[in-house]
């Protein structure tokens, strides 16, 4: 049966483009407030390690399970109406955020605000809607770096914000910013037109599974460190895993409309992408949460004892690396391939993973590995981003990024989840400090993942396209 093809979007101004980069910026602000006052956040309200991981990935669980619905709907009927939609409930996560006087508050506040890792796979829809063809890889790109360099704006901020104002106002800040940002999409950006009608429900069902996948995944992490001690609820765990899991693949491959078509997931391009995503983004992930945490460590002889402010500016480079990290990946991968900057990226990443378990006793180590490490990540995710986006016809754009969207998420869920839980296994009773070797450990281990990545990247086509 043939594919009804969409008309073709009305053209857009500099000023709906301009409201377009705001939003990406806003947004990567409102994301990025967490990860350089975790320590602050943690003492404030008496978290412990693995609870502050928690606290640093329920955001992108949700995307997970908020993405593919997100692009697929913004592939059936229009990116634009679904992007301002989602942003909303993204503005009541920050207002909910903003006013969390306790840890079970303002989880619920980032599991609202995870909705915007859904609007990442929107702005490419509306990006390819309104772009010609041979400017998408650079636009998504550029979109994408916009993104994560209102990280830059928001890490460097938070710090300050919450030490001389209060917590509460370093997400409410930015949840203004993104609600003025949302308005001016909505009056300015033209609407792009619907997909293809294709009749089909949403897969609720899988979606509930996936939910429940997730769910379990991060439960069975955050437990890890009893869990020794309590192998019946391991085996417990592991078996709701792999009926969630065993359920949910059944059901995909009936569902007549799946939320991830297990078909698209089994084109070449497609998994080796997925995974690929998959363990550079847990390696990343250790390293996002680890590096924080080793500035704010008071040890003998290790850690630095920085507040939120110093911790904010110790991470600033690798914010700037990774803002422009996406528009390079862009280009990389429409000049060399992209087998050729992602093999880049990981060779860089994983030698200053392990780089930093040898060397991490002055801040500039951390300083120089974590900017290594963003701009190795960003250029890897970018780089599979856009050759995904532009391998797929134009209607499926949503679904297939959302796909490398749900499994960045996911590799993100369990590195920063491992991270915590190698914390908590190594900090004695009674204390605060956890012990040197859960760092060591935790930088190799992220090292050796990053690197086996290696084994996939020598079986990518080069992906050059003139």
């Amino acid at each position: 049966m043939t594919a009804i093809q969409a008309p073709p979007a009305a053209p857009v101004g500099k000023a709906a483009v301009a409201a377009l980069g705001l939003l990406a910026l806003s947004t990567g602000a409102l994301e990025s407030v967490v990860t350089p006052t975790l320590p602050l956040l943690q003492r404030e309200l008496d978290m412990s390690p693995a609870e502050g991981a928690l606290l640093s990935i329920v955001l992108l669980v949700t995307g997970a399970l908020v993405t593919p619905l997100a692009g697929r709907f913004g592939d059936r009927y229009g990116g634009k109406r679904i992007l301002v939609r989602l942003m909303a409930v993204v503005c009541a996560g920050g207002l909910v955020s903003a006013l969390a006087p306790n840890l079970p508050v303002l989880l619920l506040g980032q599991v609202l605000q995870g909705a915007m890792v859904g609007a990442l796979p929107l702005l490419f829809v509306v990006v390819r809607a309104h772009l010609p063809a041979g400017a998408s890889k650079v636009a998504i790109g550029t979109v994408g770096g916009l993104f994560v360099g209102g990280g830059t704006v928001g890490m460097l901020a938070a710090g300050p914000v919450a030490e001389e104002l209060s917590r509460h106002w370093m997400f409410a800040l930015p949840t203004i910013a993104v609600i003025g940002a949302t308005l001016l999409v909505n009056r300015l950006m033209p609407d792009d037109p619907p997909g293809r009608p294709d009749g089909a429900g949403i897969d609720w069902p899988g979606l509930l599974l996936l939910s429940g996948t997730l769910v379990t995944l991060m439960l069975a992490l955050a437990l890890a460190p009893d869990l020794a001690s309590r192998p019946l609820v391991l085996c417990a765990l592991v078996v709701a895993l792999a009926a969630f899991v065993t359920g949910w693949v059944a059901v995909e491959r009936r569902a007549a409309a799946p939320m991830i078509d297990p078909r698209m997931l089994a084109r070449p391009e497609m998994w080796k992408s997925c995974v690929l995503t998959f363990v550079i983004c847990a390696g990343t992930s250790m390293a996002v949460y680890l590096v924080p945490q080793l500035f704010d460590e008071t040890g003998d002889g290790y850690g630095f004892g920085a507040g939120a402010t110093e911790i904010g500016f110790f991470l600033l480079p690798g914010a700037v690396a990774a803002s422009l990290a996406g528009p390079l990946g862009g280009i990389g991968d429409r000049r060399f391939g992209s087998r050729a900057v992602v093999t880049t990226g990981v060779v860089v990443m994983a030698a200053s993973l392990l780089a930093l378990a040898a060397v991490h006793t002055e801040v500039w180590h951390l300083v120089v590995g974590k900017a290594l490490i963003a701009l190795a990540n960003g250029l890897c995710v970018t780089a599979m981003m856009t050759s995904t986006a532009t391998s797929v016809d134009r209607s499926a754009t949503g679904v297939a990024t959302g796909l490398i969207l749900v499994t960045r998420v996911l590799g993100y869920a369990v590195g920063g989840q491992l991270g915590g839980a190698l914390l908590t296994a190594k900090t004695p009773s009674g204390s605060d400090v956890a012990a040197e070797s859960a760092y060591v450990t935790g930088f190799l281990i992220a090292g050796a993942v990053t690197a086996s990545a290696l084994l996939v990247t020598r079986t990518m086509s080069k992906g050059v396209r003139k």
